[in-house]
């Protein structure tokens, strides 16, 4: 048995408009100078403090938790628009479910996402049922702290060694090596390929269905030096 965590902005689910929109309108109402859109893209995946503070430095600390709290305001006032439905990547949800049915497999998620975040996303694509276990920004340090990992494979009596975390940001890859997991990374997400391998990847995929038979090798026990080449 081994454990696959994934991420889920930018991996499972294209949520950047609807991150970078929240956020633009987030800073407005604040007074502060909008972000690039490049750089709102580089931060998903903290947690909303953290994030916020590395797009906002000059900043008070003290006043972090406000912005926290009017950046999940209009997160959900964002969400009430069809436009920025959080859609899943073509062919996640199937590659998910046949994940789901084997029994070699526990999945699990870790993600800088809000728990109510997470259950929204389940739940608006019925997948609840999928995922033995999840932590959020809600549960854990922000990624590359090792926490969400170490905390999931713990649940699932999983040494880390024989899991493996699947996302699209350097976060992701310094968290999985922090916790001497594996790393896969995806290349339709946040950051180039290069950074993911910079970061920790063994690979980075193409592709949903590279993806996929990638983790089928992991689950039939592959050993991470198997994953080394790097068919980019």
């Amino acid at each position: 048995m081994r454990a696959i965590l994934f991420d889920c902005d930018g991996t499972l689910a294209d949520s950047f408009d609807i991150i970078c929109e929240t956020m633009r309108r987030c800073f407005a109402v604040a007074g502060l100078p909008e972000p690039d859109r490049r750089a709102t893209e580089g931060i998903i995946g903290l947690s909303l403090d953290l994030a916020i503070a590395r797009l906002a430095p000059t900043v008070p600390e003290t006043e972090l938790p406000g912005l926290v709290e009017l950046y999940r305001q209009e997160f959900q006032a964002a969400r009430t628009d069809p436009s920025f439905a959080e859609r899943l990547f073509p062919g996640v949800e199937p590659m998910l479910r046949r994940l789901g049915s084997r029994d070699d497999a526990l999945l699990g998620l870790v993600t800088g996402k809000s728990r109510r975040g997470v259950a929204s996303v389940l739940a608006a694509h019925d997948l609840n049922d999928l995922f033995a276990v999840a932590r959020t920004a809600d549960d854990c340090p922000s990624k590359p702290h090792p926490a969400m990992v170490l905390e999931c494979c713990a649940v699932l009596g999983i040494d880390p060694r024989e899991a493996v975390v699947v996302g699209d940001a350097v976060y992701d890859m310094r968290m999985a090596r922090a916790a001497s997991a594996q790393a896969i990374g995806v290349g339709w997400g946040a950051a180039t390929p290069e950074a993911l391998l910079q970061a920790g990847a063994s690979r980075v995929a193409r592709g949903v269905a590279e993806l996929e038979a990638w983790l089928g090798d992991f689950l039939a026990g592959a050993e991470a030096p198997a994953l080394l080449i790097q068919p980019i």
